[in-house]
């Protein structure tokens, strides 16, 4: 039956950025554990960053289909499924007693987090009129950055004090929580009418939509500072750890100088909205990615080797996410709006999918120092830029793609 439009409150608006939670659960809450499981489980680099990057992968792909499968069957209950997955992925991983049960737990985890962050945004874009829908997205990501900020903390806690084992009961405390607020908050906001028929429609928009010069651009800027953002995380955690010898708690407090850049950028978007075009916005978060991870490079080859020199440089590559991801995703959704859903999806997908790759790239190369971290890093930020200066190209010439 067709439901009865109801308006957004602050309630719903409350649900929607707890939502947005569940994806910190299963990325940022591992960091701290990546060396704690390498130790327990006998575990090579590679495969340490297995257990990692799977989630990653699993969460990339899975967003695909949610977003897909939520503009054909509705939000909520693809929502909802999503949330059920994710806690069962979280009990199989605490349960784990061999490394493979530890990485099909993870990725089952991920496959259900990925839900998150694609299906909050396509609900914003549904719930929330155009002129709002830049700061309703920047406000919800914003929000969205209280889980980065205090997941490796509280994972690294949880691991100091009790064993790695404990971060996955907190993931299954807090998701359920979470899946209960959503259960009983968040209503459905993508009507009957407006879904799409059949397969074909499905495969119709991602056709439609990788048509597009534009639309690729906007995902591919997003997967890339992404990508090079989760390569500096994830090797400062096992750098911090076996180089510097710090604890995983240690490594926490600095980890909250990640989200704290994320949240600058994203208030900057949010005040900013609409007074500067989704091009300009896109290409300035992309130079200021670069030339963060270029500064840390040229330091790191001068023999300069501090906690600080991991985190700072990681902070203005945050921020540069968080002025530019909103005017992406808002760019890459407006390209076809029936296929809202489906481009939100894509969109998180290239963000997972590249980080995935370019953190199992850092497992593969590791070696104890950061150099490779501070190659990958860069590459994704230049490639980054590349694609971040393509609809600002496009837009000066007024071609259409």
């Amino acid at each position: 039956m067709e439901t009865t439009p109801r308006k957004p409150g602050r309630l719903f608006a409350l649900a929607l950025g707890l939502t947005a939670l569940i994806t910190p659960l299963a990325v940022h809450l591992f960091f701290p554990v990546i060396p704690a499981v390498k130790v327990a489980l006998g575990l090579s680099d590679a495969y340490a960053y297995l257990t990692f990057s799977v989630a990653l992968f699993g969460m990339a792909f899975a967003t695909l289909f949610y977003g897909s499968l939520s503009d054909r069957y509705g939000r909520r209950p693809v929502l909802l499924s999503g949330l059920v997955l994710f806690l069962a992925g979280s009990a199989l991983s605490a349960a784990a007693q061999t490394p493979a049960m530890l990485v099909a737990g993870r990725l089952v985890q991920a496959v259900g987090a990925g839900c998150g962050l694609a299906l909050t945004r396509a609900i914003a874009r549904d719930a929330y009129s155009a002129d709002r829908l830049v700061k309703s997205i920047a406000y919800l990501t914003m929000f969205g950055t209280l889980g980065p900020m205090v997941s490796p903390f509280i994972g690294g806690l949880l691991t100091d004090t009790f064993g790695w084992r404990s971060v996955f009961g907190f993931a299954l405390v807090a998701g359920g929580a979470i899946a209960l607020t959503a259960y009983l908050v968040l209503f459905e906001t993508h009507p009957v009418a407006s879904r799409t028929k059949s397969d074909a429609s499905m495969v119709e928009g991602y056709v439609a939509l990788f048509s597009r010069l534009r639309f690729n651009a906007f995902v591919l800027q997003s997967g890339f500072v992404t990508g090079s953002f989760m390569v500096m995380a994830s090797a400062a955690a096992s750098l911090m750890t076996e180089l510097l010898h710090r604890p995983a708690a240690e490594f926490g407090l600095y980890f909250l100088l990640f989200p704290i850049g994320f949240f600058i950028g994203n208030f900057i978007s949010s005040r900013v909205g609409n007074r500067v075009k989704t091009e300009t916005m896109v290409l300035i978060g992309s130079l200021l990615a670069l030339a963060s991870v270029a500064t840390q490079a040229v330091l790191l080859w001068q023999g300069m080797l501090t906690p600080l020199l991991f985190f700072i440089p990681g902070t203005f590559v945050t921020m540069a996410q968080g002025i530019a991801l909103p005017y992406a995703q808002v760019g890459a959704m407006a390209e076809i709006p029936r296929f809202a859903g489906t481009a939100a999806g894509i969109g998180v997908f290239m963000q997972n999918f590249w980080a995935a790759v370019l953190a199992q790239l850092y497992g593969l190369l590791a070696d104890g120092t950061p150099m490779p971290m501070s190659v990958l890093a860069v590459l994704g930020a230049s490639l980054c830029l590349v694609f971040g200066a393509i609809p600002f190209w496009l837009a000066r010439r007024r071609v259409t793609p």
